[in-house]
């Protein structure tokens, strides 16, 4: 797959590395290779690490989840959804396949009233674990200002279907 992505990026430093090193078969370094390869195999890279790798961990509380037991089930989640939605798939009202596994005291602003393991196959887990990790990646984002345009736009979408509370917006999450 990693060979798969590098072959066919259209990144100028990815055609540039092999036309200057063009004697070399290795692929370019990892610090150009994870710049071209898939959100999927990423979360799978991360996955695949062995949980005695303390880097694994270093990410994970990079990204304000605590450790890469719960990193790992959130990316490959955030991949699922991802990919659903490449290939036109629906989100509302459907069983999503992942289940992120949720932090029981985060670091940073979360939910208050977090929602029974019964509804983490539903969206709005999966988008307040998207909301979490953008706000350790990219502060000042703005995820949730597009969320809630994009519901007025379409009120006619009805959000318990994607397992939002009627007071979403008003969680410390959504409001950071």
């Amino acid at each position: 797959m990693i060979d798969h992505d590098l072959k066919n990026s259209k990144e100028v430093f990815i055609k540039q590395h092999y036309l200057k090193y063009h004697a070399d078969q290795r692929r370019p370094p990892a610090w150009k290779t994870l710049e071209v390869v898939s959100f999927g195999l990423l979360s799978k890279l991360y996955g695949n690490l062995g949980s005695s790798i303390s880097s694994k961990d270093t990410i994970a509380k990079e990204l304000n989840t605590v450790n890469h037991t719960y990193l790992r089930t959130w990316l490959q989640a955030i991949s699922q959804i991802r990919n659903i939605c490449a290939h036109h798939g629906r989100l509302w009202n459907r069983n999503l396949p992942g289940r992120p596994k949720l932090l029981p005291k985060p670091p940073a602003p979360w939910l208050i009233d977090v929602p029974p393991v019964s509804v983490h196959h539903m969206l709005y887990v999966h988008v307040c674990c998207i909301k979490y990790l953008l706000d350790a990646i990219s502060p000042g984002h703005k995820f949730s200002s597009k969320l809630a345009t994009l519901f007025t736009k379409y009120p006619s979408v009805d959000l318990n279907a994607l397992g939002f509370s009627a007071i979403w917006e008003k969680e410390s999450l959504w409001r950071s």
